[in-house]
C-alpha cells in the first residue's frame, strides 16, 4: 500500500503483516533447502583437495643407472567407497586386485597408465617415503594436488628405479594415502630375475584358433593379420591363473606357447606349452594349458612350430 506524507508529499510504502510473514517463510524455506543440499554433499566437499602453495617433487640425486631394457606396464584406477571414506587403486580393501604389488629390478622401466574412476579429485606419483605425499620422483607424477585429475580423466608416467628397495605409488592429494590409496613397488638388484607375485586367486580363460591364408603364407590367431580380432592382446596380473585353449582350424601343424622372445620358439616360459613342434596339433585337434602368470613384463604367445611366428602367429602377452 502506498500513501503520501502530508508535509513532503513523498510516497511512503507499507506492507501488511501477512506479506511480511509470507516473505519470511520463503526466505526460511530457501535456507533450509540450501542447507540440506550443502550438508547432503558434505563428504564430497571435504574430498576436494585444499589449495597448496607447492608440492615437493624431489631431485633425489641418484647416480645414472643402466637401463635393463625391461618395460613393465601397469594399469591403475582410482576407486572410492560410496561414502568416500575408503580409497584405493583398482579395488577396495578386501576385494581382488586391491593395490597390487609391483615387482621390478633396478633399471627396469615401469610405465603407469592411470585413470580416475571415482568422483573425487586425485593425482599420482611414486615416492620412497613411508608416509606423507611428498618426495615424488620426477617423471612419475600424473597431475598434482593443485591441478588434479577429475572424474574420468587419466594420464601416463614412468619410473625407473636406480636403487633396490621398497617404493610406494600413491595418490598425492593430501589425506588420500592415509585413506588407502597406496601400493608397494619392490625393487631388486639389477640383473636379478624379476619376481612373480603370489597367486591372486583371479582366473582368466582365453580361446584361440590357429588360422591360415589359402596360400599358407600368412598365419594368425583367430583372424589373419589385418583382419578384425587378429592376435588379440592378453593383459593379466602377476600371480593370476591363466587357462588357454587352442584349436587347429587350419590344415597345417601347430603348437602353442608363451615365450620371452618371439624370434626364439624354444624360449617358452610359465609352463605354458600346448604340444610342440615335434608333437604338434593336427587339423581339427585342440589342446589346453593352465599356468600362473609369472614376473611382470612383456611377453608373447606364438605358434612354436618354427617359422610360424614370423608368418604372423604371435600376439602380446603382458603381465602387470
Amino acid at each position: 500500500m502506498c500513501i503520501r506524507d502530508r508535509e513532503t508529499q513523498d510516497p511512503i510504502y507499507r506492507t501488511s503483516p501477512e506479506r511480511t510473514y509470507k516473505m519470511m517463510a520463503i526466505m526460511l524455506g530457501i535456507c533450509i533447502v540450501g542447507g540440506g543440499i550443502f550438508f547432503g554433499l558434505w563428504d564430497y566437499w571435504t574430498s576436494i583437495p585444499p589449495v597448496i602453495m607447492g608440492q615437493d617433487v624431489e631431485d633425489h640425486g641418484a647416480a645414472p643407472v643402466t637401463a635393463s631394457g625391461v618395460e613393465i606396464p601397469v594399469s591403475l584406477s582410482f576407486v572410492e567407497s560410496s561414502d568416500f571414506r575408503t580409497l584405493a587403486f583398482n579395488a577396495l580393501p578386501g576385494e581382488a586386485g586391491n593395490n597390487p604389488t609391483i615387482m621390478a629390478n633396478v633399471g627396469d622401466k615401469i610405465v603407469f597408465d592411470v585413470i580416475n574412476d571415482g568422483v573425487s579429485f586425485h593425482a599420482f606419483g611414486v615416492t620412497a617415503d613411508e608416509e606423507g605425499f611428498e618426495g615424488i620422483f620426477p617423471g612419475s607424477e600424473i597431475a598434482s594436488a593443485t591441478s588434479p585429475l577429475k572424474a574420468g580423466e587419466g594420464g601416463t608416467s614412468e619410473f625407473i628405479p636406480t636403487e633396490p628397495g621398497t617404493y610406494y605409488y600413491i595418490c598425492t592429494v593430501p589425506g588420500h594415502r592415509m585413506q588407502g590409496m597406496v601400493g608397494e613397488i619392490i625393487v631388486g638388484e639389477a640383473g636379478t630375475p624379476a619376481q612373480a607375485a603370489a597367486p591372486t586367486g583371479v582366473n582368466h580363460d582365453f580361446v584361440f584358433d590357429f588360422v591360415e591364408s589359402s596360400d599358407f603364407r600368412t598365419l594368425g590367431f583367430n583372424a589373419l593379420p589385418g583382419e578384425e580380432g587378429s592376435n588379440p592382446e592378453i593383459r593379466v596380473k602377476s600371480g593370476d591363473e591363466v587357462t588357454v585353449t587352442v584349436t587347429n582350424a587350419g590344415v597345417s601343424f601347430h603348437a602353442f606357447g608363451v615365450v620371452s622372445n618371439p624370434d626364439d620358439f624354444n624360449s617358452v616360459i610359465f609352463d605354458s606349452a600346448i604340444n610342440s613342434a615335434s608333437n604338434p596339433l593336427k587339423a581339427g585337434e585342440s589342446g589346453s594349458v593352465t599356468f600362473l602368470a609369472g614376473a611382470p613384463g612383456t611377453y608373447y604367445y606364438i605358434c612354436t612350430v618354427p617359422g610360424h611366428a614370423l608368418q604372423g602367429m604371435q600376439g602380446s602377452f603382458i603381465v602387470e
